[in-house]
């Protein structure tokens, strides 16, 4: 962590007139927001059972997090050709950008049910797909420019598609799975050249690999995608750390950036009476997502981490999955994420100018704000240290 996710820096700081601040002011110096991202999807918000279980949810929320997955599951966001649910879209890019969450957007194609609407002709069907993920990703440019483009590719053919998705699952088999990627990539690429493209499967395994991603390129043998996506639920049994490392090495040596998109402990068994948190599971659960997220935030392929249900309330599978119960109380994985992300991996510290004016810090990778006296007046300014490598930063202070 020391050598992949903190800095140092020396802040050149300047006064309102521009000058340098003399020798021996006192600075202080607080961390704002974290570059990696630490997330989870967001399907819940404003949609609790109760009003002030939706204000705790977003309190919740917003405390520790910085980053939230938008649902685009196509069978529920165009229930009606042509009325895609971009209202309900867009009040949740405004909550997260008054809260400084980045957002992303999950998934864009994905042959898990199809449409009600869909015609049944798997040419025409895959035309519409891919028009869809043009329309999704050109409607929401600049809100959201993070995207799953194809969820589940390699088993698109498992059985339960097949019953629950007949003709996109018959469109991919016509089209062939490589070209139908490569489409999809295409046509998201080219409706935002700037987006950040996910591939994101819950294969991990070397055949995947090899097999796989590696040939994941365009004409021009280029990774169609920019990051590899890797979805980790352990609603059957927790990852060691073993495996959990050669994960990230099997991935990381593709050279793009990794993300755990989907990343579920639960904190009960389940038995025949349901699936319901225990104290037992959930002292397990805290320990075990402060061993696995220490192990991902120590990687330094891995740029993002996102928690599958924030809470237990309609989570997948009904699993006690969350990080927070079903009434929205924090269970100790989330305190102990809070002590993580907020605490030991959050930087506040103090210093002084040097004769040069400059105030030197190692700190986590983020946003910051700094701040200073002069003359009886409180001055203070923005940065973002965004660098392992020994920086200079320009910060001019305002009062």
């Amino acid at each position: 962590m020391e050598k992949h996710r903190k800095g140092d820096a020396a802040l050149k700081l300047a006064g309102p007139d521009g000058k340098p601040l003399r020798n021996g002011l006192d600075v202080k110096i607080e961390q704002k927001q974290h570059k990696f991202l630490f997330g989870c999807n967001i399907f819940k918000l404003g949609r609790c059972s109760t009003p002030q279980e939706n204000t705790n949810y977003e309190e919740r929320f917003a405390a520790i997090l910085n980053f939230a997955t938008l649902p685009f599951y196509w069978w529920n966001y165009e229930r009606q050709q042509g009325q895609p649910d971009d209202e309900r879209t867009g009040q949740i890019v405004s909550w997260c950008k008054d809260h400084n969450i980045t957002t992303k957007g999950h998934p864009l194609a994905w042959n898990y049910v199809d449409p009600r609407w869909l015609p049944k002709e798997p040419a025409e069907a895959m035309q519409l797909q891919l028009k869809r993920i043009g329309r999704c990703v050109e409607q929401f440019k600049n809100d959201i420019d993070i995207w799953d483009v194809v969820n589940e590719a390699t088993h698109y053919d498992r059985d339960e598609l097949k019953k629950q998705s007949p003709i996109l699952t018959e469109a991919i088999r016509k089209m062939g799975v490589g070209a139908y990627v490569r489409e999809a990539f295409k046509a998201a690429r080219q409706a935002n050249p700037k987006a950040t493209l996910l591939i994101n499967d819950y294969r991990t395994d070397s055949d995947y690999a090899e097999k796989v991603i590696s040939e994941l390129l365009d004409e021009n043998d280029r990774p169609l995608y920019d990051v590899i996506g890797i979805q980790s639920h352990m609603h059957g049994g927790y990852w060691p750390v073993k495996k959990t490392w050669e994960v990230c090495e099997r991935f990381a040596k593709f050279g793009k950036p990794l993300h755990f998109t989907e990343m579920t402990v639960v904190s009960g068994p389940k038995t025949r009476q349901g699936w319901l948190t225990t104290p037992d599971g959930e002292k397990r659960q805290a320990e075990q997502v402060a061993e696995f997220y220490r192990v991902l935030f120590s990687h330094p392929a891995v740029e993002a981490i996102t928690w599958w249900d924030f809470t237990d309330q309609n989570a997948w599978q009904q699993a006690p999955a969350g990080l927070v119960r079903a009434d929205m109380t924090p269970k100790p994985a989330y305190n102990e994420l809070e002590r993580l992300i907020k605490g030991q991996w959050w930087t506040q510290t103090q210093t002084t100018t040097d004769a040069e004016g400059a105030a030197r810090f190692r700190g986590f990778l983020g946003e910051y704000e700094v701040s200073t006296q002069v003359d009886g007046k409180k001055l203070t300014g923005t940065f973002r240290l965004d660098k392992t490598e020994r920086q200079m930063i320009d910060v001019q202070l305002k009062a």
